[in-house]
């Protein structure tokens, strides 16, 4: 199989089985979105849901938040992973946008990395999920599932992964292909016990054929 079918034969079945997909975490606005990505950093996206209602009642905007003490905003969310640094990344993040930016969120994922907390990842879902820009950001899920389908080749990091990625789908569909390739790999290619015996994908991943048909004997 070339690599052009294994795309085609993913993005056809996610199409199929979830053609409405969107990002879990919960947010309004921009702002919202991008508080609530800095916070999503090695935490459940539940976990973040729970954590920013209280938060962003308390600091709707960019000014409200860079008027507030890195304690504060750590009294808010200090169930999350790391969130002494996590407070001081949303508190200069805020005034950033109030300094540099006045408090507009920019679109480009190239300046959305000047702000504190904001690394390529961050950015690239900001940019993908507000402005719609054909960029695609690579997590852990979607290092994972990407590799194991076959959809990248010795992919040593995630820049390299989203290189590929990039190169391998249309820009119309980075955005829908980033969801779902995380989606699948939160439910069904996870980590640690992939429920390969279920997914849809199986007839051509490369993980189920090398790995699990073999360990069982049915190669």
């Amino acid at each position: 199989m070339t690599k052009k079918e294994r795309y085609r034969l993913t993005f056809e079945y996610f199409k199929k089985n979830c053609p409405v997909v969107k990002t879990e975490l919960n947010y309004g606005n921009p702002f919202e979105l991008i508080v609530a990505v800095i916070l999503s950093a090695q935490c459940t996206d539940k976990r973040v849901n729970m954590i920013t209602p209280a938060l962003l009642k308390k600091f709707p905007d960019a000014k409200s938040m860079a008027r507030a003490s890195q304690q504060e905003i750590f009294s808010f969310i200090k169930s999350c992973s790391y969130p002494n640094n996590k407070a001081r990344h949303l508190s200069e993040m805020a005034k950033m946008l109030v300094s540099d930016f006045d408090c507009m969120l920019p679109s480009e994922p190239e300046l959305l990395q000047k702000l504190p907390g904001v690394g390529r990842k961050t950015a690239n879902v900001v940019a993908s999920v507000i402005f719609k820009k054909p960029v695609i950001a690579v997590d852990t899920h979607v290092f994972r599932v990407s590799q194991r389908i076959g959809l990248t080749t010795n992919a040593k990091t995630p820049d390299e992964a989203e290189d590929q990625l990039t190169r391998n789908i249309a820009p119309e569909l980075r955005h829908d292909a980033h969801h779902w390739l995380i989606l699948h790999g939160r439910y069904v290619c996870k980590a640690r016990k992939p429920l390969c015996e279920e997914c849809g994908l199986n007839s051509f991943c490369k993980y189920y054929h090398s790995v699990v048909l073999k360990k069982t004997g049915r190669t």
